[in-house]
């Protein structure tokens, strides 16, 4: 039996931004920042075996042909707590376009329905005590920035590096 591939499916949050993000996260205390590049996932992680990733991809090209580009803002901070400990940064505007556009990719994938209902946003803080989430949750509240959403992207987990960028895919291209 080959070896499964961890996939995930997000928009990257484009530089300066998803640099200024990923430091921030890091000076709250949050190892996750040195291993997860700044994005709003359109999918949980889903394992395929590396024989499938042609029919993935595929399906991911004809998927992104039929959403166009949006505009994104992302602004001020929430969080999932007490549920999760966790806190992001908003996205303010975008949203319907982000959400059509996760439904779109899982129908193309057929993957399964997420555990928690769909929320877009960017995560800063993750398994933090309430000392430091409460921290990145004060000194990013005023954090804003807009952005052009032309691609989504497709990034294989690794064990050493984390989540790694492999390919991207255009929005409205046919």
């Amino acid at each position: 039996m080959s070896e499964r591939l961890t996939v995930g499916i997000a928009i990257p949050v484009p530089e300066p931004y998803g640099s200024q993000l990923r430091e921030m996260r890091a000076a709250f205390g949050d190892p996750m920042a040195e291993t997860v590049p700044s994005h709003v996932t359109l999918i949980p992680p889903v394992e395929y075996a590396p024989d499938e990733l042609d029919g993935v991809y595929a399906a991911l090209e004809r998927a992104s042909a039929t959403m166009p580009p949006f505009p994104m803002r992302l602004r001020g901070t929430g969080t999932f707590r007490p549920v999760s400990p966790v806190v992001f940064i908003a996205v303010s505007q975008g949203i319907s376009y982000t959400e059509m556009l996760a439904k779109c990719v899982r129908r193309a994938l057929d993957a399964p329905e997420p555990e928690f209902p769909f929320h877009p946003h960017v995560t800063v803080a993750h398994n933090l005590d309430d000392a430091s989430l409460d921290r990145a949750y004060d000194e990013l509240s005023s954090f804003e920035c807009q952005f052009s959403v032309n691609e989504f992207a497709l990034y294989h987990h690794d064990d050493v590096a984390g989540w790694v960028p492999q390919h991207t895919f255009a929005l409205g291209s046919s």
